[in-house]
């Protein structure tokens, strides 16, 4: 069974920085997306940037520039890298991987950041 635990959430300073990890337990097919999402109170969940197998990002507008993923080589581990924090930036943050093969969609239980003005 796979399961996505996300860690390193927290309260920052608008301008500040933090480091989300998502650690990924379980067998996942080669042909797996994964990525970040995130919902604001009363929003919808958005993607924030998701990683194609071959290495390929998309990052949300309001991403590029401030947040970077990574993830490990056997997909064990996935971060996202936060840096220019700003107060819309508060949500709760999910890690996601899709898996195209199994037709499995896995998700985190959320780590919420809050970023203070």
């Amino acid at each position: 069974q796979v399961q996505l635990v996300e860690s390193g959430g927290g309260l920052v300073q608008a301008g500040g920085s933090l480091r989300l990890s998502c650690a990924l337990s379980g067998a996942i097919s080669s042909d797996t997306d994964m990525g970040w999402y995130r919902q604001a109170p009363g929003k919808r969940r958005e993607q924030v940037v998701a990683i194609s197998p071959s290495g390929t990002t998309n990052y949300a507008g309001f991403a590029k520039g401030r947040f970077t993923i990574s993830v490990n080589e056997d997909k064990s581990m996935m971060w996202l890298q936060m840096d220019s924090l700003k107060p819309e930036d508060t949500a709760v943050y999910y890690c996601n991987a899709a898996d195209w093969a199994n037709y499995h969609d896995y998700w985190g239980q959320g780590t919420q950041v809050t970023v203070s003005s």
